[in-house]
């Protein structure tokens, strides 16, 4: 009878999940026009929105954010990538520059939309502190340079707790506080999870459509194929780990997000 219970209460989700997938894009639609803050009378559109990801390594843009890549440019969004570095911890910046270049064209993110940035103040090494200050400059600096209406990020855990991630989150907030961003812009952090949820794969999608967020963007079996591919790419990463990550991480089919708040704007003091 425990069996039976079993397969039932397995089917019923499954079914739930099929459910989730089917009501997703308008769910998405409705969310990104209310956090842009589209003024469009029509039915949302995403080729309203044009979004920026902001990551520190190269990898970090299919190992974390392919959901929301792949839902935008389904959308018809225009997606940009600011990556900080070249990911040359171990001295293989060249090579994973190209790597990212070739993960972004497989998630549809053209090489044209694509800026890689190599400073020396900010490394690729997780005991680096990277400057707040400086970190904040580049983002705003291409913030403007583009007119984004949508800015997403790390949070402050930074999904791994790498240093590095929480290092963006910092200055993004930091910009959002001091009211250096553009009032149509909307700065949006990706949600850290607990480690349970995180290696439960598509099992945990349900929780996160549930729970409150922004957000939410979904890929099913098809996107989950584009999302390993663009990670196939990255060639000098594929450590056996990270076949574990890319078969059980929840990342790999859903990212959730919070709004990162801002403070107010052209604030004189007397």
């Amino acid at each position: 009878m425990s069996i039976y219970l079993a397969v039932f209460i397995l089917l019923s989700y499954l079914i739930w999940i099929k459910c989730i997938f089917h009501r997703h894009r308008r769910t998405l639609l409705k969310s990104l026009k209310r956090v842009t803050n589209i003024s469009s009378c029509t039915e949302p559109n995403g080729a309203d929105v044009t979004a920026l990801i902001v990551t520190a390594h190269p990898d970090d843009e299919c190992m974390f954010f392919a959901p929301t890549i792949i839902r935008l440019v389904e959308l018809k969004a225009s997606v940009h990538l600011l990556c900080l570095s070249e990911g040359n911890y171990y001295n293989q910046g060249a090579q994973r520059k190209q790597e990212l270049l070739n993960s972004c064209a497989v998630l549809g993110i053209p090489a044209s939309r694509v800026t890689i940035t190599d400073h020396k103040k900010l490394p690729d090494d997780p005991k680096a502190e990277w400057s707040v200050s400086l970190v904040s400059s580049l983002i705003v600096k291409h913030i403007r340079a583009h007119s984004f209406n949508m800015v997403l990020t790390f949070d402050g855990r930074g999904v791994s707790s790498h240093a590095n991630h929480i290092a963006i989150y910092k200055a993004v907030r930091h910009l959002a506080s001091t009211g250096q961003v553009p009032n149509d812009c909307c700065l949006l952090s990706l949600v850290t999870v607990g480690l349970l949820r995180k290696y439960i794969s598509l099992l945990e999608l349900p929780l996160s459509w549930l729970l409150p967020s922004c957000l939410c963007c979904i890929i099913g079996s098809k996107g989950y194929k584009q999302a390993k591919a663009a990670m196939l790419c990255h060639r000098t990463q594929l450590l056996w780990f990270r076949y574990l990550y890319v078969a059980f991480s929840r990342y790999m089919y859903v990212n959730t997000f919070r709004v990162i708040p801002q403070g107010p704007k052209n604030l004189k003091i007397y």
